[in-house]
């Protein structure tokens, strides 16, 4: 039974272990006391909070519940938040306001009323720290100086700076802007990032050691050599000691690219090698750096039903874990270092989707792979969907958006980026992506559904139908893959593309049928629906020209050093090293293309399969 056929066998146990604790709890009258007694010792320990018009709310919801056996299944089975096996968070806390007990709240009453303290009088009402929002902010467009503005633009009003990094189609194959039939799509749907010197401009104005920024770069194929350039780039402004200081994430997912995204520059395995090689050095050197994000999303905008998303997403991420344990990574060193990515649509098993594959997650890690608590978190960043964004009466995609916001934050999404209405059209124009960012900050300052209390939406009787329901579906989506002898294999027999293509075509043939509303489009149509007049972010040809000049200009400057630099890159990957300190060497006198075109001269270019 390989690694992914214990995870079920894992699941199905802790399930039978959980309907164990609910038997003993009714039967046995000691252990049911017990419980009871950590149930109200829980409770009575719950801070109080004020809203602002007074109402007292507990900060942790619990269900009122007295039993034995139903607080054996609460407690067991799905744990409060932050504790095993994490059905309700990750941590103990997410998105609250600091602490306002009652006392405070009766002490500062007269001031949030608009009454001033007495004259001479020390109180005043004290403002306590604010947490890091989980927003998380996402651009590219055109060259690296214009998406840094637009990152400024966006984090005026943030007090963390958490930037998300889409890259043009010439950086996502790892391919220069000098490149022979590419110089149209230079900068367009991202920035042309081809150098270290780019890589300094994009994040110009950043303090890149800081505890309140991150950066999230969205590449995989080439995610290595984008990393080695950022890191280089970060040596450049603050020196060798910002490194392990260092905070953010890298796409890098071999997996979900040959499954559904098609960016793959070398073979599978020489990815995944390199992969390791990254890894390996991020998590020895880089502890605050998360160096893959295992994405669902992409999976997911490809055609894949919510089910087949999370548990492709799982079902990858225990392949990784397997093979990084494997190169003699401890798990409890790089398990707390991965991270995972999916989008948020407005099908009914959204309802409930993280909060599943978060429990999943931690029984496997737990059991199969041995990891200790910090290894067994589902750290999760949410998109909504780009998907349901639709171009016919395009200003109702920001009710989808506001809609499917509550749904990821019900799931208690680590940190969420909201998609702009516009982005059927277009890169989204800053009108647009300041209301997709201000959705998210209605949502958790301006409305009270998320700040006061934790667990506010959880554990309905139809939320808890759907986890059953999401929850079997997965397990049963492991055993066909496990039966075709796991992730690698069921890749290269194309069964997750095949089932990802299958299901896209039945979610367009339900739209054409009109088994699947889509308002505006096939439902309450209005007009003849024609396009509105959209202004398109394109990339003036002039500063397409400016990238190729700067790119020239470096790549004859570093010549020489660029020469030598790849000449030993390739040794060393012909020698199976560790490639990535060298790879470091190499970003900062070598371009992307040319470090991507040596590479792909001693292990091969990737062939799709079919």
């Amino acid at each position: 039974m390989s690694k992914l056929g214990q995870v079920v066998e894992s699941v199905e146990n802790y399930n039978k272990f959980v309907l164990d604790q609910v038997k003993r709890a009714r039967t046995d009258e000691k252990f049911g006391r017990e419980l009871l007694g950590r149930w109200n010792d829980i409770k009575a320990k719950i801070p109080v909070t004020r809203t602002p018009t007074g109402l007292p709310l507990p900060r942790l919801a619990l269900p009122e519940i007295d039993e034995p056996g139903e607080i054996a299944r609460c407690l067991f089975g799905e744990g409060l938040p932050g504790e095993f096996p994490y059905l309700n968070g990750a941590y103990r806390e997410m998105y609250l306001e600091p602490v306002r007990e009652v006392e405070s709240f009766e002490k500062n009453k007269a001031v949030v009323a608009g009454v001033s303290p007495a004259r001479g009088s020390k109180e005043r009402p004290t403002r306590p720290p604010l947490q890091e929002e989980p927003t998380r902010l996402f651009s590219g467009l055109m060259l690296a100086e214009d998406t840094n503005e637009r990152f400024h633009y966006l984090t005026r009003h943030q007090r963390t700076h958490r930037l998300s990094t889409a890259f043009d189609g010439p950086t996502l194959y790892g391919i220069d802007s000098d490149a022979d039939g590419v110089f149209g799509k230079i900068g367009e749907g991202g920035v042309a990032i081809d150098t270290v010197e780019d890589m300094v401009r994009l994040y110009d104005g950043f303090d890149l050691g800081s505890p309140h920024f991150s950066a999230s770069m969205t590449i995989s194929g080439p995610a290595p050599i984008i990393m080695a350039m950022y890191i280089a780039a970060a040596k450049r402004r603050f020196g060798p000691k910002v490194v392990p200081k260092l905070r953010g994430t890298i796409q890098a997912d071999i997996f979900k690219e040959v499954q559904a995204q098609n960016e793959t520059i070398f073979p599978i395995e020489p990815s995944l090698r390199f992969l390791t090689d990254m890894v390996q050095f991020t998590t020895h050197e880089m502890p605050r750096w998360y160096p893959i994000s295992i994405s669902g999303y992409h999976i997911g905008e490809a055609g894949s039903t919510p089910v087949q998303q999370a548990a492709y997403t799982l079902s990858n991420g225990f392949a990784y874990v397997e093979m990084f344990a494997g190169r003699g990574i401890p798990v409890d060193q790089f398990g707390p270092r991965l991270s995972f990515f999916l989008d948020c649509g407005l099908d009914a098993e959204y309802i409930a989707l993280a909060r599943v594959s978060r429990r999943i997650w931690a029984i496997g890690m737990r059991d199969v792979f041995g990891a200790g608590s910090k290894a067994q978190l589902y750290k999760l960043h949410t998109q909504t969907s780009g998907r349901s964004l639709i171009a016919a009466e395009f200003k109702n995609n920001l009710t989808r958006t506001a809609a499917e916001l509550v749904l990821a934050y019900m799931n208690a999404t680590n940190s969420c980026h909201s998609n702009s209405a516009d982005e059927p059209f277009t890169t989204p124009s800053e009108e647009w992506i300041r209301l997709a960012a201000h959705g998210q900050a209605i949502l958790l300052e301006e409305s009270g559904i998320f700040k006061h209390t934790m667990n506010m939406l959880s554990g309905s009787p139809g939320m808890k139908a759907v986890e059953r329901a999401v929850e079997a579906a997965i397990l049963d989506e492991f055993r066909e893959i496990e039966r075709l002898g796991g992730v690698l294999a069921a890749v290269e027999e194309r069964y997750q593309r095949s089932q990802i293509q299958n299901a896209a075509h039945r979610y367009e043939q339900q739209i054409y049928d009109g088994t699947r509303p889509i308002i505006g489009l096939n439902r309450y149509r209005d007009g003849d629906g024609e396009i509105p007049d959209v202004k398109l972010a394109r990339t003036p040809r002039s500063k397409q020209q400016l990238q190729v000049d700067r790119l020239s200009k470096f790549k004859k400057n570093n010549a020489e050093k660029a020469k030598r630099a790849l000449d030993k890159l390739a040794e060393v990957v012909e020698r199976a090293e560790n490639c990535f300190p060298t790879l470091l060497e190499a970003a900062e006198v070598c371009s992307l293309g040319q470090i991507t075109g040596r590479l792909q001269e001693v292990v091969g270019r990737f062939r799709p399969m079919v």
